[in-house]
């Protein structure tokens, strides 16, 4: 895989962290983005013990629903890391800030509950700077002719259930998003896709009585953030380049399979799709 410079936002924790250090791993130099200061020197030490150089991976602090905020990072990964060729749009706000008790509530929390803050800072941190970031990007990568823009959503079904918004709604066009950005990047070299949990993850954000759950037996299992690391790296490899505006969950990612061949059992198109979609050997126009 060649070296090339990633920007990760919600890079310096949870499913970010894991993927940010994934791909400073895997040889690339990564920006990992987050907003909380304290979150800096945990992810130092991690890529310290897992033997990735310091020149592979710098962290940053920054409130990426401020667009000078978004323009800064660009440049600073142009300038200190060499270019940009990857973006990984994940940075959200999840449910457990959104309804902290969302799982000891008798009934899910209805949209009319939500308060105009919330719901925009849920919509500025969910969507709007993943837009600002993709289009600040993609001038660069249509440039030089490669780029990849790997998106964070999440499972159709969560977004349109009771009790998701605004989350749901703010992932809703993120996932549409990557659907439009997908065909108008045709033919380009660049590539928008997107690399979901396709399940609650095991990450800071998540709330205690999902993880006991979980243990339990009477929750679904979560995630280990690792597992998104397989199939971000195939969607950001040179073997990729002709999946454009697809989704791939790492619930079930085949692991033991070879990158290519677990990628076609996994993939179904992005956007609002039947959940039984055909995977993507029968849509041949969307697989380039």
């Amino acid at each position: 895989m060649a070296e090339r410079v990633a920007i990760v936002t919600g890079g310096l924790r949870g499913l970010g962290q894991a993927m940010a250090l994934g791909l400073a791993a895997a040889g690339h130099r990564v920006l990992a983005v987050g907003h909380i200061a304290d979150d800096v020197e945990p992810m130092r030490i991690a890529a310290h013990d897992r033997g990735i150089p310091e020149s592979a991976l710098l962290p940053a602090v920054a409130d990426i629903r401020d667009p000078e905020a978004c323009t800064a990072l660009v440049d600073r990964a142009c300038n200190r890391l060499g270019g940009i060729h990857i973006l990984v749009n994940n940075a959200g706000l999840t449910f457990t800030t959104i309804s902290p008790d969302k799982f000891r509530r008798p009934s899910p929390q209805s949209f009319w509950e939500c308060g105009d803050t919330l719901v925009q800072s849920v919509m500025d941190t969910n969507f709007t700077a993943a837009d600002r970031m993709a289009r600040r990007v993609a001038p660069l990568l249509l440039a030089q002719g490669w780029g990849r823009i790997v998106n964070v959503t999440t499972k159709l079904d969560t977004m349109n259930r009771p009790g998701s918004s605004p989350y749901g709604p703010s992932k809703a066009a993120l996932e549409m998003a990557t659907e439009i950005r997908a065909k108008e990047l045709d033919g380009t070299g660049v590539t928008a896709n997107i690399v979901n949990p396709g399940a609650g993850a095991n990450t800071p954000g998540m709330a205690e009585e999902w993880r006991t759950g979980s243990r339990n037996g009477s929750m679904p299992p979560l995630l280990e953030p690792d597992e998104m690391v397989a199939p971000l790296l195939f969607v950001v490899s040179d073997a990729a380049g002709g999946i454009n505006g697809f989704r791939f969950d790492a619930n079930t990612w085949d692991r033991a399979s070879p990158p290519e061949l677990a990628a076609r059992r996994n993939g179904r198109p992005a956007g609002f799709v039947l959940h039984d979609a055909a995977p993507w050997d029968a849509v041949p126009a969307r697989a380039g």
